[in-house]
């Protein structure tokens, strides 16, 4: 008989969890049916689920990477009604599109300001809006550059803030067990996410560990 530590999580699994879980807001459907169509890269839905949880009890977030505003989405449905949300991406076609999703869900427009700039440029220019607090980061964005949101936002966090990465198993790549970096369709990618893994779990300023939901995600929490 196989132990339960051996044991690997299933489709079958998968989906009866999916099974007994609360139907996804029709605004997330909506964004899951025009991004694969499209090759737009969101959040997987199983991440979705542990990213809304997580913002549970978390008054403000920054996330970097919008897209179309799934992840987003996720977090202003599971945060409390008074959270705001600070995204940023440089796309304004995507992020217009994300306004919509999120008016569609209900989501009031102060809750969730955009910022149409590339990432490291608006946090090293002072963005009022990314003057923070935040208590939790969502990172999904250029994988290269990881590291430096995090630096970057750190002056900007609260005590025990939550830091969250996605795709950091980057479809097998990162450990080498569904293929390796000559794969990679965006080159230094799979070596930037090895770096930045070992960076984080390493850091003494932060407990981590990585969950093996979805695509990865890193989630590391701020010790001060």
């Amino acid at each position: 008989m196989k132990s339960d530590a051996t044991y690997q999580i299933s489709d079958g699994d998968r989906a009866y969890i999916e099974g007994i879980s609360p139907r996804p807001a029709a605004a997330l459907l909506a964004i899951e049916a025009a991004a694969e169509p499209e090759g737009i890269p969101i959040l997987d839905r199983e991440a979705g689920r542990v990213l809304a949880l997580l913002a549970g009890d978390r008054h403000g977030i920054v996330e970097v990477g919008t897209a179309i505003g799934y992840s987003a989405l996720w977090m202003a449905l599971g945060q409390p009604a008074d959270g705001r949300i600070t995204t940023i991406d440089p796309d304004v076609q995507r992020t217009d599109r994300a306004r919509s999703h999120w008016r569609e869900a209900g989501i009031p427009d102060h809750r969730i300001t955009v910022v149409n700039r590339p990432a490291l440029d608006a946090l090293a220019d002072g963005e009022p809006a990314l003057r923070g607090p935040f208590d939790l980061v969502f990172i999904d964005a250029l994988k290269a550059e990881y590291r430096a949101y995090v630096e970057a936002l750190l002056p900007r966090l609260t005590a025990q803030a939550l830091v969250v990465a996605d795709n950091v198993l980057w479809s097998g790549r990162v450990s080498g067990a569904g293929g390796t970096a000559d794969d990679d369709d965006d080159t230094g990618s799979t070596a930037a996410l090895r770096a930045f893994n070992a960076w984080l779990m390493a850091d003494p300023r932060f407990a981590a560990t990585i969950l093996p939901v979805g695509d990865g995600l890193l989630v590391a929490r701020l010790r001060r």
